[in-house]
C-alpha cells in the first residue's frame, strides 16, 4: 500500500491563518545551519532561531533546514524570525500540499514533493523552500540525512556550489527531490518484473490484488509528481530576481529529468494495464484448457454410460433367444470390459491425432 497524505482547510478557514485540518504528532524541532562562501564553510547542527540571525545578516550564501513537523506557535515563531509570508507558512503546516511555486515580494516559495520507498511502502513527503537574498530556509519532516549529498558537496572546495549563489544551492535541491522518483520507479519496476512471472508461470487471485495495488499506487504517484514539472518549467519561463540567468540553464537539467520520471511513470502504468489483460487471457486459456479436459472425459464417458445402461435393463433372458443372450454367456462381462476400454481407447487415440487433447 501507499502513504499519501493530503490535509486540507476546514470551511471558513480565513486566509493566512494557521491551522491545521487534523490532528497530527508533531517531531521534534532541530535546525541545521550551514553557512558557506567560495574560501569558508559552516556547518552547525541543533542551533536555535537566535544562532542564526547573525549569520542572516551576512553576505555568506546561509541555509537553514527545518527537521521535524513544527507546531503552529513553533512555526509562527519561525516565520516572524526569518521574515517568511503567513500563507506560505500555512501551506508549509498543511502538508501534502500539491508542488508549486509562488512568488512574493521579497521571497520565493517552493514546494516539491519527495517520494521515498520504505519497504515496499511508497511515502511521499513534502519539503518546502523559502528562497531570499542569499538565504534558503528549507522544511522538511523527514531525516536531514536525505540532504547529506548536498552537504558533502559543500565539504569540497572545489564544487560547483560553493562559489555559486544561493539559487544554485536551490537547484541542487530540487534536483536532488527529483532524482529521488528514479529509485522509486526502479522499485515498481522489479515489482512489476516479478508479477510478469507470476502471471506467466501460474497467475492466482493474489496477483490480481498485487496488480490492482501498483496500478493505483502508480496513479497516485503521478498524481504527486506531475507538477513537479510545471514548478521547474515555471522557473525557467518566469523572470524571478532570485533566479540568475546562468542558473536557468541547470535548472533545464532538472526539467529534463521530469520529464524522465514522467516518462517512466507512464510506462509502468501502462505495463500494469497490459499485465491486467494478460492476467485476465492467462485465467481464460487456463479455464479453456480444463473445460477440454473435462470435455473429453464426458465425451469417454458417453459411449460406455449406454454400455452400462443397455445391460442394465431388465427383460427376462428365458422368454426367447433375442432376450439379451450376452448374459448367458460365460465371458460376457469380461468382454463388455474389452468392449468399453477399446472404444475409449480408440477415442483418446483418436482426439490426441486431432489435437483436441
Amino acid at each position: 500500500m501507499a502513504f499519501f497524505s493530503k490535509r486540507y482547510h476546514p470551511p471558513g478557514t480565513p486566509a493566512g491563518t494557521l491551522t491545521r485540518a487534523e490532528p497530527a504528532e508533531h517531531r521534534p524541532l532541530v535546525i541545521h545551519l550551514v553557512d558557506y562562501s567560495d574560501d569558508r564553510l559552516e556547518i552547525r547542527d541543533g542551533v536555535t532561531v537566535a544562532d542564526c540571525q547573525p549569520y542572516l545578516a551576512s553576505a555568506s550564501v546561509t541555509w537553514v533546514h527545518v527537521e521535524g513537523r513544527p507546531t503552529e506557535t513553533a512555526l509562527r515563531e519561525l516565520g516572524e524570525a526569518f521574515g517568511l509570508h503567513s500563507l506560505a507558512l500555512e501551506d508549509v503546516l498543511n502538508t501534502g500540499q500539491r508542488p508549486k511555486v509562488e512568488p512574493f515580494d521579497d521571497q520565493l516559495f517552493i514546494i516539491m514533493s519527495l517520494p521515498l520507498m520504505e519497504t515496499d511502502i511508497v511515502d511521499v513527503q513534502q519539503v518546502s523552500f523559502f528562497l531570499c537574498d542569499d538565504i534558503l530556509i528549507s522544511f522538511h519532516d523527514g531525516d536531514f540525512a536525505l540532504f547529506q549529498p548536498i552537504v558533502r558537496r559543500l565539504q569540497d572546495k572545489k564544487s560547483r556550489i560553493r562559489d555559486r549563489g544561493v539559487d544554485f544551492l536551490l537547484y541542487t535541491l530540487l534536483d536532488l527531490a527529483i532524482d529521488q522518483g528514479f529509485p522509486v520507479l526502479e522499485n515498481f519496476g522489479l515489482q512489476l518484473e516479478e508479477l510478469e512471472e507470476e502471471i506467466l508461470r501460474a497467475a492466482s487471485r493474489e496477483t490480481l490484488e498485487r496488480i490492482h495495488v501498483v496500478k493505483r499506487e502508480l496513479i497516485l504517484l503521478r498524481q504527486m509528481l506531475w507538477p513537479q514539472r510545471e514548478v521547474v518549467n515555471q522557473l525557467l519561463r518566469d523572470s524571478h530576481a532570485l533566479v540568475r540567468e546562468d542558473t536557468r540553464i541547470y535548472l533545464r537539467d532538472c526539467y529534463d529529468h521530469t520529464i524522465q520520471v514522467m516518462d517512466l511513470l507512464e510506462t509502468y502504468r501502462d505495463m500494469t494495464t497490459s499485465m491486467l489483460d494478460i492476467y485476465l487471457s492467462s485465467v481464460s486459456n487456463r479455464m479453456n484448457d480444463i473445460m477440454r479436459v473435462l470435455t473429453v472425459i464426458a465425451t469417454i464417458f458417453i459411449p460406455l454410460t449406454f454400455f452400462t445402461g443397455v445391460y442394465g435393463m431388465n427383460f427376462d433372458r428365458e422368454a426367447g433367444p433375442w432376450s439379451m443372450p450376452e448374459l448367458g454367456w460365460p465371458y460376457g462381462y469380461v468382454t463388455l470390459w474389452l468392449v468399453m476400454i477399446l472404444v475409449a481407447g480408440g477415442m483418446l487415440l483418436f482426439f490426441r491425432r486431432r489435437g483436441w487433447f
